[in-house]
């Protein structure tokens, strides 16, 4: 995980970034070869249209990137990246940015330049970047995202839930947090539904709960840990499986989430809560029917199989409201309605409380990370009580599929409390998200603190 910066004494090239409205201003304080280069090659600054200014020998000495209009850039989160384009070496920022441009293309550049390179080495430019001042704390997230981004895209082969732990705990070794692992007939008596849902497979189900920092308000994030879903017997269709490796990235994000918290050092007391399980189809899963009881005491009918990872959050969750926090986050790849209602790009997330929901919708804006709320509605709480049980998996019907599952997994949430319900997947390359896992609402998450624990 190492992200492509200069070293602070490199001879570097200005990669000057122009807006079109800006274009002829910019070509006017410019050497006139170089006007004459740009005007010559049709560069109209364009969203992420990319020229490389040659030198008297012909290499290259600078280059230019275009950031498009005001209605192109909205429809482009990062058009400015261009770390995949530019021949290696090393590269500065220049052109008349505004912090929030400065921001976005530093992120851009170092989002884009992220490649998956476990199995296959992947083309790469080398071209590094010289942070700006003050961009630290950008580093730090495009490092929680790479790291985000790794875990979901390694194969359930190879990140199962012990090697999820170990990646947690390699994450509490590098920021000198704690890591507690329960498994075994502790977890069966003590987290009856993520032993239920783990059960099935070879590879033993646990919860992990790392934590950090000693002072300061408490925050507790719980992430999705589910490495593999077959959608056990309730079985998904093969076409179905085919992204389910992605199925903790809930968890995914929250690591990538707390690397940046703990890197930048906040003034906060971080706990993370990581039921880590593969649903796997055998003669020990689960069944539909069957009547689980839950750390909290409720007990829950399972209608389907495939609606597995609220139980397991769902006692994740319990066990946080136990000891409390000021704030309380889960975040989970939960259900295929929440990509019917938003699409891939919007994180919706649910929360009851107005102050929180402004805090983060403001965030979200700044750091150009979307979400989108969804409601807690009230009457759809007789969906989840089947009459049998104190509550139901996966009401019949296939409404409003989202909203009943952060409708059951607040029965199990303490106070102030905020569900995402994530994709996890970038479904074709795009500037700064290349194809395959991404980490979603972080970014908005992190950006938001401050005004939500009031540090």
């Amino acid at each position: 995980m190492t992200l492509p910066l200069s070293a602070t004494d490199a001879t570097t090239r200005p990669l000057f970034i122009v807006a079109p409205e800006g274009l002829e201003a910019w070509l006017s304080r410019q050497p006139a070869p170089v006007g004459a280069w740009l005007r010559g090659t049709g560069f109209a600054a364009a969203p992420g249209d990319l020229r490389l200014l040659p030198g008297p020998d012909g290499a290259p000495v600078a280059a230019v990137i275009g950031q498009g209009t005001p209605a192109q850039r909205a429809r482009t989160r990062f058009a400015v990246a261009a770390a995949a384009r530019l021949p290696e070496g090393d590269w500065h920022l220049d052109g008349d940015l505004t912090d929030a441009e400065r921001d976005e293309a530093v992120l851009a550049f170092l989002l884009g330049a992220y490649r998956f390179d476990r199995y296959r080495a992947q083309p790469g430019t080398g071209a590094r970047l010289k942070l700006p001042a003050g961009s630290h704390r950008l580093a730090a997230l495009a490092e929680g995202e790479w790291l985000t981004r790794d875990l979901i895209n390694t194969p359930a082969a190879d990140m199962g839930p012990a090697e999820l732990e170990a990646a947690t705990a390699a994450l509490a070794e590098r920021h000198g947090a704690t890591l507690a692992v329960t498994k075994g007939e502790d977890l069966r008596t003590g987290f009856p539904m993520i032993h239920a849902v783990g059960h099935g497979s070879d590879r033993a189900p646990r919860l992990l709960d790392l934590r950090w920092g000693s002072d300061g308000p408490a925050l507790t994030l719980v992430g999705k840990g589910v490495c593999f879903d077959t959608g056990g017997l309730d079985i998904k269709p093969s076409a179905s499986m085919l992204l389910m490796k992605k199925d903790m990235g809930g968890a995914a994000t929250v690591l990538g989430l707390a690397h940046a918290i703990m890197a930048l050092n906040l003034p906060i007391r971080l706990r993370v809560l990581i039921p880590a399980v593969e649903n796997a189809v055998s003669g020990r899963a689960f069944r539909p029917k069957d009547i689980l009881s839950s750390r909290k005491g409720l007990t829950v009918e399972v209608n389907n199989t495939d609606a597995e990872g609220r139980l397991v959050l769902a006692d994740a969750l319990a066990y946080a409201a136990e000891e409390g926090a000021d704030l309380t986050i889960s975040m989970a790849t939960l259900t295929g309605a929440a990509r019917v209602a938003v699409g891939p790009d919007l994180a919706p997330y649910f929360t009851d409380d107005g102050t929180v929901a402004a805090a983060l919708d403001k965030a979200a804006a700044q750091v150009r990370d979307p979400v989108w709320r969804l409601p807690f509605w009230e009457p759809y709480e007789a969906m989840i009580e089947p009459g049998i049980a104190d509550l139901d998996n996966a009401p019949a019907g296939g409404m409003a599929g989202a909203i009943t599952a952060a409708l059951f997994l607040r029965r199990f949430a303490g106070d102030r409390y905020v569900h995402f319900d994530i994709y996890g997947h970038q479904p074709a390359d795009a500037p700064g998200r290349p194809k395959g896992g991404v980490g979603q609402g972080a970014r908005a998450i992190l950006q938001a603190l401050p005004d939500l624990l009031g540090f």
